[in-house]
């Protein structure tokens, strides 16, 4: 059996949809067994990919910038995908819609229903292109991979699918998700000039991460001695929340690092007292789930899957009840005993997640799908 599989996501993103692909097809890779796997993207400008990719043949196209297809697809619906990528039995693509394709069967991962739920934190352009082809893509789909059975079901009940064409598989963690040396945590508090205690939150800095509730949050802890650390790139709107930064009345002790590189994160997690992540809705959530894998105690809102995905390692919290919110973090970070015991809860859930599953699981779906 041949397997394509869209990887541009992974060669054009370093979060979310792209950080999700760049892990799959690695793993997919070293479990590939007898199958073969091929990764297709546009390198109008050459430069490769920059991550691992075994046991998978690479298709570039070099000839042609993707968002000329791009434009093409959305606008005409032509020319089909396998024109550029080859013949396979089977294409996946893990961003949400599916291209035109006169050939081979599908297999598409629609990581939430966001864009439907809250429209109003999705960019106007991505709103307008997701909601003009996500029913189309759902009722093309032979199979469709969510990535929480809160997805799953969000995609049965919106876009009419039937729940035996769904298959809820969770991400993983990697393995470099570890708690550090002591003198590797201190080596990144230099690095990055963090002198005080600190609270952290890691995410995209845009609407539905809901950080202005953080900083809302963080002015009402009167008696922790600490700086808010903030760490994610830049995403939609984030020009009123940057703004919302800086206007605090504890702006002295916001930092807001921007993007922090993958090799960092783990001693920026377990440098951490406590991970807080206040998100109006996830389809996943990565972050808490590797700051529970560093040792870090986790406090998390209870939007979308996050109830699903981090159980009862973590406490979880009403999205926007900022005297709970305050009251519970206020008791946690005074409380060496309670601390420690969310940590060791996170460090024992933490370990059931990893990206060798996750893509054992995608090969079952796409033997399944291929017959």
């Amino acid at each position: 059996m041949r397997i394509c599989i869209d990887i541009q996501a992974a060669v054009a993103q370093r979060a979310g949809v792209g950080r999700y692909t760049q892990q799959l097809v690695e793993h997919l890779g070293e479990t590939a067994g007898a199958d073969d796997l091929s990764l297709f993207y546009f390198d109008f400008q050459r430069r490769g990919l920059s991550f691992p990719t075994p046991n998978a043949g690479q298709h570039a196209v070099r000839w042609c910038p993707g968002r000329v297809a791009e434009q093409a697809w959305k606008r005409l619906y032509w020319p089909p995908f396998n024109w550029f990528a080859g013949k396979a039995d089977l294409y996946h693509f893990p961003n949400f819609t599916i291209p035109p394709l006169s050939r081979g069967r599908k297999v598409v991962t629609i990581h939430d229903m966001g864009f439907v739920r809250f429209p109003e934190f999705t960019e106007e352009r991505n709103l307008r292109h997701l909601t003009s082809v996500i029913h189309r893509t759902a009722a093309q789909a032979d199979a469709i991979i969510t990535v929480s059975r809160f997805s799953g079901a969000e995609v049965a009940s919106l876009l009419k699918v039937s729940p035996d064409r769904i298959h809820p598989i969770h991400l993983g963690i990697s393995p470099s998700y570890t708690r550090p040396p002591r003198d590797h945590i201190e080596a990144m508090r230099r690095r990055y000039g963090i002198t005080r205690p600190y609270l952290l939150t890691v995410g995209t800095v845009e609407p539905r991460k809901n950080m202005p509730f953080l900083i809302d949050v963080f002015e009402g802890l009167k008696d922790f001695d600490g700086d808010l650390v903030i760490a994610g790139m830049r995403g939609w709107k984030f020009e009123p929340i940057l703004e919302r930064f800086r206007s605090s009345s504890q702006a002295a002790r916001i930092r807001y690092l921007e993007y922090v590189a993958e090799a960092d994160l783990p001693a920026l997690y377990a440098g951490a007292e406590v991970f807080a992540l206040t998100s109006h809705y996830e389809g996943f959530g990565l972050p808490p789930l590797e700051a529970m894998a560093c040792g870090t105690p986790v406090i998390s809102s209870n939007g979308g899957s996050l109830p699903e995905v981090l159980g009862s390692a973590a406490l979880t919290l009403p999205v926007s009840d900022r005297t709970q919110w305050v009251q519970a973090l206020s008791r946690l970070l005074t409380d060496t005993t309670q601390r420690q015991a969310l940590a060791q809860a996170g460090l024992r859930h933490a370990a059931g997640f990893s990206w060798h599953e996750t893509a054992r699981k995608t090969w079952d779906v796409y033997r399944k799908v291929a017959g």
